[in-house]
């Protein structure tokens, strides 16, 4: 039997609980949240019990692992003091947002010797996953792009935290990590433009658009746009689309559009591959959740680990210097 906690009971902890209820040998023995109002919420979700912090958690219940599901900005002391406890980690993608932060929580994870999964759920989307099975009818990548946003729902209403975030932090993990999973390749550079003021305006002070260009050792590329200014009266708060170019061939993907739309007071896509089918939840956050535990039981394969998380930071720090200096910014090894 595997017991796990979870670290951070808002809607990514509550779903990681549910996901995890019934699971073969998998038992969540409880939650840590510092906000009383959410902890609240969360036990009467749940049913489950909901410390006050990580300590406690570790302290009541000293599980085997522990999902960290709090703020991207607040990973790194969480994750250190866990890893340094002892206990196996799922990470919510990005792993941390500064580069130190995240050679610091890869320094733990390997000091320890804990195993370390971080949240690139897409791994487990069933577009994503047939979209790499194809790349070897593809030939060898020449360019790739992909496109994540939000509408203005996202910043301004779901993310308490909006502010301390951006369309880069919150959204190229998952475009980062997926053409990187795709394409197999190296970056090798990253040169970046965004823009800021409409979010601003609306009391969100962070960039409204980002853009970015990388380059790949092989001298391949990937044109990557996440934005968080989408209309609320569109069909949806998300927008996914990627496309990867080979020399004999090409995947592409809307991912936006799972093949049901829905009108009634307004045009908008459904998202059949999501939320609840009979007894089960379903959707890539839930499997992806369920796949970790499973490993920790059989001790098979979980997935992008602690290197890999520290890698696509580094990019998208290097996507942030490259915005705010004009200039290219050439990538190192990720421990450099």
């Amino acid at each position: 039997m595997v017991t796990i906690g979870i670290v951070g009971a808002g809607l990514r902890g509550r779903l990681f609980a549910e996901a995890l209820e019934g699971q073969p040998d998998v038992t969540v023995v409880g939650l840590a949240e510092p906000s009383a109002k959410v902890a609240e919420e969360a036990r009467a979700a749940t049913g489950l019990p909901v410390t006050g912090s990580h300590p406690e958690l570790l302290e009541a219940f000293d599980p085997d692992a522990v999902i960290v599901a709090t703020p991207d900005f607040a990973h790194r002391q969480v994750a250190v003091d866990l890893a340094e406890a002892g206990k196996h980690l799922l990470i919510e993608k990005p792993v941390a947002t500064t580069l130190d932060d995240a050679r610091a929580i890869a320094v733990a994870v390997h000091r320890a010797g804990v195993r370390c999964l971080v949240g690139f759920e897409n791994r487990w989307n069933p577009h994503v996953v047939q979209a790499k099975a194809a790349m070897g009818s593809v030939g060898e990548p020449i360019t790739a792009s992909a496109t994540l946003s939000n509408s203005f729902f996202v910043p301004t209403t779901m993310l308490s935290w909006a502010a301390q975030s951006s369309p880069a932090w919150f959204l190229m993990p998952h475009t980062v990590d997926l053409v990187l999973w795709l394409t197999g390749r190296r970056p090798a550079s990253v040169s970046a433009v965004g823009s800021r003021g409409v979010l601003a305006k609306r009391g969100v002070d962070t960039w409204d658009v980002v853009h970015a260009l990388v380059t790949f050792d092989d001298g391949s590329t990937a044109t990557l746009s996440s934005a968080w200014t989408l209309p609320d009266a569109g069909d949806g708060i998300v927008d996914f689309r990627f496309q990867v170019i080979g020399t004999e061939g090409s995947v592409t993907a809307d991912l936006s559009h799972q093949g049901l739309t829905v009108v009634s007071d307004k045009y908008r896509s459904a998202w059949p591959v999501s939320g609840r089918i009979g007894r089960s939840q379903v959707g890539p956050a839930v499997w992806m959740v369920q796949d970790f535990a499973a490993g920790l039981v059989d001790g098979g394969d979980l997935g992008p680990d602690i290197d890999h998380g520290v890698l696509v930071t580094q990019i998208i720090c290097a996507i942030e210097d490259s915005i705010t200096t004009g200039q290219t910014v050439h990538l190192t090894g990720p421990a450099d």
